[in-house]
């Protein structure tokens, strides 16, 4: 299941270390990071959701913890912008190239500004969705910032 998802050729081609880890994913459930937690026995502050916000006209990529809420103003002040709004999830999946629920910070169609929570870097590890559904990817939060060009912010609120 590893071999074929753009986030694992993107970490394969950087020479990245990482663990892939397949769940089944019921299609009925909507909350995706919270179902990967579970499904994976995991603390959900360990486990991130990657979800794309528009700061003054430009696509973001923010990490949050599933067990938070991404703090728009937050991530605005992140990246020197003056107001975020969550992207139309339309244009998240066409300019990603991942379907919602599958988004990975990682291999993205198009690369974007990317924030990941400081919250991360209270674990070894992290899990990020792999490209799609009932797939996460763990990674050091140093691999991940390297990986995507990311910085580190406090982005979540609880």
């Amino acid at each position: 299941m590893a071999a074929g998802t753009p986030a694992t050729v993107a970490l394969t081609a950087a020479g990245i270390s990482f663990t892939a880890h397949a769940y089944e994913h019921d299609a009925a459930n909507t909350n995706f990071g919270l179902e990967a937690a579970a499904a994976l026995g995991l603390d959900a502050g360990q486990v991130f959701k990657t979800l794309l916000a528009d700061v003054d006209g430009s696509l973001t990529v923010a990490i949050v913890p599933v067990s938070g809420k991404l703090d728009l103003k937050a991530l605005a002040a992140a990246v020197g912008g003056k107001k975020a709004e969550m992207a139309d999830p339309r244009v998240a999946e066409r300019k990603t190239g991942y379907v919602v629920g599958g988004i990975s910070p990682i291999g993205q169609k198009t690369r974007h500004t990317t924030v990941l929570d400081e919250t991360a870097e209270l674990y070894d590890t992290v899990f990020v969705s792999g490209g799609k559904r009932g797939f996460d990817i763990e990674l050091a939060p140093a691999d991940l910032l390297a990986v995507t060009g990311g910085t580190t912010a406090a982005i979540a609120r609880v």
